[in-house]
C-alpha cells in the first residue's frame, strides 16, 4: 500500500508540473458535464410545462396571443394570467387513450385511470372515482390548445442546442488539454529517466541487460502515458460526471438521490479488490515483456554466433517459454476483465433501475406521492448517464493497474543511486599519473593488489599479462568507473577521488579493440556532435591518423553515412575513425585497449603511424597482447594475478629473462620450451577475470 502511495505521489508531482493545462482541462470538463446534464432538465421542462401542460387548468379570458379559441370562447392557461387579470370559468383538457376531451368543470382527481363512454369521462385513482361530462376534441381543436406552447418549446430546443454546442466545445478542449498535458508529462518523465541513466555507474549495467533498460524507457513510460491520456481522462471525466449526476438526482428527488449513492461504495470496493488481484498479474506481465525485449536484443547482437553454433532451435525454445508465460498471464488478465467489468456495471445498472421502479411504482399505487412524467423521464435519463462514466472507469481498471506497475518500474530505475553531475570543467592537466598501493575488488576477492607505478607526461606505459591479470581493472580505476578500496590514485598530484568524474574524463580519450560507432556520418562519429569541435578539426584529425588512405574511395568522403555500429566499414576503417575521435578531443591521457588486435598486416602499418601521431605529447596507456607493438613503450608493466611482477622497458625486461621474455619468445618463435612456459603462465585457474 505504501509502495502504491509513493508511486501515486510521484505521478501527481509530475502532473503538477503541467498543472495549468490540467486545471484548464478540468474546468472545461466540469462545464461540459454541466452543459450535458442540462439536457434532462430541459426535457423535463418541455414535458411538464408544455407537452403535458395541456392538462393544466384553463380559465375563460379575453382574446390574446396566449389564449385559445374554442367554440367562440377564449381560454388561457392559469399560469399565464397577469396579475389583476380577471379569470372566468375553469375548464380542463384531459387525455384518455389517444384521444383528448374538453371538460367544462374543475377536476378534483389528478392522474389515475381514465375511461370515456357515452359523453362521460370517468377518472379513478386508488379508491377515489369521479365522473365528468366531456366532449371529444378534433385534431385541429387539440392543435389550437398546443399552439401557445410552441414558442416555449422552440425556445427550449434552442437552449438545448446551445448547451449541446457548449458541451461539444468543452469536450474538445478537455480532450486536447488533457492529452497535451499527458504528453508533456511523459516527455518530461522519459527525459528524466534517460538523463538519470547517463548518471548511473558503469557497474550497474553489468548486471542489467540493455533490453531491460530499453523496455523501461520505452514500453513502461508509454504505459504511464496511457495512465494520463486514457485512464486519468476517464477517471476525471467519470468522477466529475458522477458528481454532476448526483447533484441533478438530488435536485429531482432527495430521497432517491440518497438511495442511489449505493453505487459509490460498491465501485470503490471493486477498484480495491480488482487492483489487488490485477497487480500480481501485471507485475509478471511487465517483467516478462522486459525479459522478452532483453532476449530479442541479445539475439540480434549475437545472431552470427547463434547460427555458427546452430543454436537457433534452443534460442527459439527459450524465447517461446518466455512468450508462453507472458501470454498465460495476459489471458489471466483477460479472464479477470471479461468476467468482472461488464457484469459489475450490468448488475449496478439493473439494481438502480429496480430501485426506481420500486420507488415510483409504490408511490403511484398507494397515492402517497404524485410524480410528473417529466420528473420520471429526467430521473431515468440522469441515472442512465451515471453508468456511462462507471463503465468508462471500470473498463480502464486494467490500464490503470498496468500503468501503475509500469510507473513503479520506471521510478525503481530512477531510484538507483547515480553519480553526481558537476557543472563546469577543469583546465587540461599535464597527465602525470601515479598509483600508490592500490588494491581493488569487484566483489570480495581482490583483483588488484598493492599496485604502485608512476607514468609521467608524454610517457607510454604498456600493460601486459594473461586474461584476468588486472589490466582492464587499472583502466577502470583510472576512468573512475570504480574507486579502489585501498591506496590512492593521483593526476598531477591531485587525488582523483577529490575531483568530479566528469572533469577528469574530459581530458581522457580511449581507443577500444572493437571501436563503437554511432549512426550518423564519419565526421559526426569523430566529433560526437560536440559543437566545440570544428569541421576543420575533424578533417585534420582524420588526415593526421592516415584515414584518407582508407576512406578516400567512399562516395561522400568524410560525410559517408555510418549505419548500425559501422557494419559497412572494415575493421581498419572503424579503428582509424576511433583514433581520429581521440585526436580531435585532444586528451591529456590516452588509453589504447588492444587497439591493433583486429587489424590486418597491411593496415597495421597505417595504424602504427596513426598511433605515433596520437601518442605525441600525451600520457599513453596501452593494453596489448601483441608484444611486438609495445617495444617502444617507455615502461612495461607485467601483471600476474593482480600484481605487478615485472616492470621496465622492452630491452630491460628481455635482459631479465623472466615472464615477459618467455611471453615474447613464444610469440616470436613458438619454441617447445616457450610453449610449455606460456601454458604455465597463462593458466587462469583461481583468478577472477578482470579484463
Amino acid at each position: 500500500m505504501n509502495y502504491t502511495k509513493n508511486v501515486t505521489k510521484r505521478l501527481i508531482e509530475y502532473a503538477l508540473k503541467s498543472k495549468g493545462t490540467f486545471v484548464a482541462a478540468l474546468i472545461m470538463l466540469s462545464i461540459g458535464v454541466a452543459a450535458d446534464l442540462a439536457g434532462p432538465f430541459i426535457a423535463k421542462n418541455m414535458i411538464d410545462n408544455h407537452v403535458l401542460a395541456i392538462e393544466k387548468p384553463y380559465f375563460e379570458s379575453q382574446a390574446s396571443d396566449e389564449a385559445v379559441q374554442y367554440k367562440d370562447t377564449y381560454y388561457k392557461r392559469y399560469d399565464r394570467f397577469s396579475e389583476g387579470e380577471t379569470k372566468g370559468e375553469e375548464i380542463r383538457i384531459l387525455q384518455s387513450g389517444r384521444s383528448f376531451y374538453f371538460v367544462n368543470d374543475p377536476v378534483t382527481i389528478e392522474g389515475g385511470d381514465r375511461t370515456y363512454e357515452n359523453g362521460i369521462l370517468t377518472v379513478t385513482r386508488g379508491d377515489q372515482t369521479a365522473a365528468y361530462e366531456a366532449t371529444p376534441l378534433s385534431v385541429d381543436e387539440i392543435f389550437a390548445f398546443y399552439k401557445p406552447e410552441l414558442p416555449g418549446i422552440y425556445k427550449l430546443i434552442a437552449i438545448y442546442f446551445v448547451f449541446l454546442l457548449i458541451a461539444i466545445i468543452m469536450e474538445f478542449g478537455k480532450t486536447y488539454w488533457l492529452q497535451s498535458s499527458a504528453n508533456k508529462v511523459i516527455q518530461r518523465l522519459r527525459r528524466d529517466v534517460y538523463a538519470h541513466i547517463q548518471t548511473l555507474p558503469v557497474h550497474y549495467f553489468d548486471n542489467l541487460p540493455a533490453g531491460k533498460v530499453v523496455s523501461r524507457i520505452t514500453n513502461d513510460t508509454e504505459a504511464v502515458k496511457d495512465l494520463f491520456v486514457a485512464v486519468l481522462s476517464n477517471f476525471f471525466s467519470g468522477i466529475i460526471t458522477m458528481v454532476g449526476v448526483y447533484i441533478a438526482l438530488f435536485i429531482l428527488d432527495v430521497k432517491l438521490g440518497l438511495i442511489s449513492l449505493f453505487v459509490v461504495p460498491l465501485l470503490v470496493l471493486w477498484v480495491v479488490i480488482y487492483r489487488k488481484i490485477a497487480t500480481r498479474y501485471n507485475t509478471i506481465i511487465r517483467s516478462r515483456l522486459s525479459e522478452i525485449n532483453a532476449m530479442i536484443n541479445e539475439s540480434i547482437q549475437g545472431m552470427s554466433i547463434i547460427r555458427v553454433f546452430r543454436r537457433q532451435k534452443k534460442t527459439y525454445d527459450e524465447f517461446e517459454a518466455l512468450n508462453e508465460d507472458y501470454m498465460k498471464h495476459q489471458n489471466k488478465m483477460l479472464n479477470l476483465n471479461a468476467f468482472t467489468s461488464h457484469n459489475l456495471v450490468t448488475v449496478l445498472r439493473n439494481l438502480a433501475f429496480a430501485i426506481i421502479l420500486l420507488y415510483f411504482g409504490a408511490s403511484s399505487i398507494d397515492g402517497s406521492s404524485i410524480i410528473s412524467l417529466g420528473v420520471l423521464y429526467a430521473f431515468v435519463d440522469v441515472l442512465g448517464r451515471l453508468f456511462q462514466p462507471v463503465t468508462g472507469m471500470v473498463n480502464q481498471l486494467a490500464n490503470l493497474d498496468s500503468s501503475m506497475v509500469s510507473a513503479g518500474r520506471v521510478f525503481e530505475l530512477m531510484d538507483q543511486t547515480g553519480e553526481k553531475v558537476t557543472d563546469g570543467s577543469m583546465p587540461r592537466y599535464l597527465g602525470n599519473v601515479e598509483f600508490k598501493d592500490v588494491s581493488f575488488a569487484y566483489n570480495k576477492d581482490y583483483v588488484l593488489k598493492n599496485i604502485s607505478f608512476e607514468a609521467k607526461q608524454g610517457e607510454t606505459v604498456a600493460l601486459v599479462g594473461h586474461t584476468g591479470s588486472g589490466k582492464s581493472s587499472i583502466i577502470n580505476l583510472l576512468f573512475r568507473f570504480y574507486d579502489p578500496q585501498k591506496g590512492t590514485i593521483t593526476i598531477d598530484g591531485q587525488e582523483v577521488k577529490g575531483l568530479p568524474k566528469q572533469w577528469i574524463r574530459e581530458h581522457m580519450g580511449i581507443v577500444l579493440q572493437d571501436p563503437y560507432l554511432f549512426t550518423g556520418t564519419i565526421a559526426s562519429n569523430v566529433s560526437l556532435n560536440d559543437n566545440k569541435i570544428s569541421r576543420e578539426t575533424i578533417e585534420k584529425a582524420l588526415c593526421d591518423v592516415g584515414a584518407e588512405q582508407l576512406l578516400s574511395h567512399l562516395p561522400q568522403g568524410f560525410d559517408e553515412p555510418v549505419v548500425e555500429k559501422g557494419s559497412t566499414l572494415s575493421a581498419g576503417q572503424r579503428q582509424l575513425i576511433s583514433f581520429a575521435r581521440a585526436l580531435a578531443y585532444d586528451p591529456a591521457i590516452l588509453i589504447l585497449d588492444e587497439a591493433t588486435a583486429n587489424i590486418d598486416t597491411e593496415t597495421e602499418s597505417i595504424i602504427q603511424s596513426a598511433l605515433e601521431v596520437l601518442k605525441k605529447g600525451r600520457t599513453t596507456f596501452i593494453i596489448a597482447h601483441r608484444l611486438s607493438t609495445i617495444r617502444s613503450a617507455d615502461q612495461i608493466l607485467v601483471l600476474h594475478k593482480g600484481q605487478i611482477v615485472e616492470r621496465g622497458n622492452h630491452d630491460e625486461l628481455m635482459a631479465i629473462g623472466g615472464r615477459y621474455h618467455q611471453m615474447y619468445q613464444l610469440q616470436q618463435g613458438n619454441t617447445p620450451a616457450a610453449q610449455e612456459s606460456s601454458d604455465r603462465l597463462t593458466n587462469p585457474v583461481g583468478v577472477q577475470a578482470a579484463t
